[in-house]
């Protein structure tokens, strides 16, 4: 029989990776690299731990893509999308429509948003929400007789999604290097972090530095023209980069200073990440506009969005007009049919609570203890997302030559030996489920020191150390 027409329980892993070869085109990857090894196939899920297809048990300290927050096979979760595909699979929201589960989530949001948040625009992921943010914030600045007001600030290593506006927010050379991005309006400024930029400095002497570089920039462009500064909270895809504490008040400081509108990427570090429901209670700032996604559904069913500061949805309903923007998912009801009993039970378990003051404080000591590895110059965590900086050099913090790929090599210890890691560069980062407790933080560190540990090996093999 072809292996195309197999049952799945009958394929065999090189037949998988076979039909995915043919036919599967992975995002962010090297096509013709994958091709040559074959992916790694995943079969099931439950908890923190994943299968492969080979039957080798995975502990992912990823939370699938920094998403799956409650964790695998929750059963709240699963009846919730069957009883609402049972009674109404999709309608759309346009043509002055709503389905209950939306209508019931929006309320839900501003219930566990910050008091300034009272409307949501629903978009189908992170990428599309911060699509939404600049069709938005330029709207809002248009409609108050200010069209010129257009510029978006963001910061280099950002990562904000990979469609054309997602991308451009973003400030991943890598990314606008293919497509002719950025597009027009969008600026960047250097990044918050201290182990690359800092050293010299505190950190708080550092923080301040790092966010006045946001009135410079406003000042090189023309604070006439800017409309809006996006950041994460914590910034995720490039490196878990936990800005210093000064950092973002001063940034509110600016903003407030020059009225252009602050707006938070909250689709890694809402949903509890951070200790707080949302990254920008951690780090002590105001934001206009929210971004999120991954954690409102625990990536169970793809749904993202944006949350409305009163500033800016009182002038867009007062004032009227259509806003000539939407999705066709927008508010599925099956994905908000999810996302409620997500949050509910995030709420029901205190998951949030329990990341701040007992599980983030307990992963905040075994990375400390893992700051003392040969290989690792720099540990930062917050709540339950973390990093550690490889070095050549401890005493002088010297890194490895990019080339050499030393975060690639940890990455695959971490596979060998039944973790999931993820590298950025030489930065080693982790984001577990929310529901992870603390004899599963003592397995997950004591495998994070076996795989640095194998590095070191690795390397020293290599006469690279």
């Amino acid at each position: 029989m072809n292996a195309a027409l197999q049952p799945s329980a009958t394929r065999t892993t090189a037949e998988w990776q076979a039909a995915d070869t043919a036919h599967y085109l992975h995002p962010f990857t090297d096509f013709k690299s994958l091709a040559s090894k074959g992916s790694r196939v995943i079969t099931r899920a439950d908890n923190i731990y994943l299968w492969d297809s080979e039957g080798a048990k995975i502990l992912d300290a990823m939370s699938g893509l920094w998403c799956v927050n409650v964790g695998y096979g929750q059963q709240d979760l699963i009846d919730a999308a069957t009883a609402q595909l049972k009674q109404l699979p999709f309608y759309n929201s346009f043509f002055q429509t709503a389905t209950p589960p939306a209508i019931e989530l929006a309320e839900l949001l501003a219930e566990v948003t910050p008091p300034q948040f009272n409307h949501v625009f629903f978009s189908g992921s992170g990428s599309e929400g911060n699509d939404t943010v600049v069709r938005m914030v330029r709207r809002y600045w248009d409609v108050l007789g200010q069209p010129e007001r257009s510029v978006i600030i963001s910061r280099t290593n950002a990562y904000h999604g990979s469609t054309m506006a997602g991308a451009s927010l973003g400030g991943m050379s890598y990314m606008h290097a293919q497509g002719g991005l950025p597009i027009p309006g969008i600026v960047h400024m250097e990044q918050p972090f201290w182990f690359a930029h800092g050293h010299g400095k505190s950190r708080d002497e550092f923080g301040l530095e790092a966010a006045r570089w946001l009135e410079a920039k406003i000042l090189e462009v023309g604070a006439e023209k800017v409309a809006a500064f996006i950041g994460e909270p914590i910034q995720g895809a490039g490196g878990v980069i936990v800005p210093p504490a000064t950092y973002w008040p001063e940034i509110q400081r600016i903003c407030d200073q020059y009225g252009i509108l602050l707006v938070s990427d909250e689709v890694i570090c809402g949903f509890g990440r951070t200790g707080q429901w949302w990254g920008c209670e951690t780090m002590g700032f105001r934001p206009d506009l929210m971004t999120f996604a991954k954690g409102v559904t625990s990536g169970y069913i793809p749904l993202g969005g944006v949350m409305v500061g009163d500033r800016i949805a009182r002038v867009m309903i007062d004032q009227g007009g259509e806003f000539e923007h939407g999705y066709t998912y927008s508010g599925h009801p099956v994905a908000c049919a999810v996302a409620l009993a997500n949050i509910r039970l995030i709420q029901r378990e205190g998951l949030v609570d329990k990341v701040r003051t007992d599980t983030g404080p307990y992963l905040a000591e075994h990375f400390k203890a893992l700051a003392e590895h040969p290989l690792i110059g720099e540990a930062q965590s917050i709540g339950l997302m973390g990093a550690l900086q490889i070095v050549k050099d401890k005493t002088s913090g010297t890194c490895f030559d990019g080339a050499l790929e030393v975060g690639m090599i940890c990455r695959g210890h971490c596979f060998a030996n039944g973790l999931i890691m993820r590298a950025v560069g030489d930065r080693m980062i982790i984001a577990p489920p929310l529901v992870i407790t603390r004899a599963q933080i003592d397995d997950m560190a004591a495998l994070i020191r076996r795989c640095l540990d194998a590095t070191l090996r690795d390397l020293q093999q290599r006469g690279l150390v």
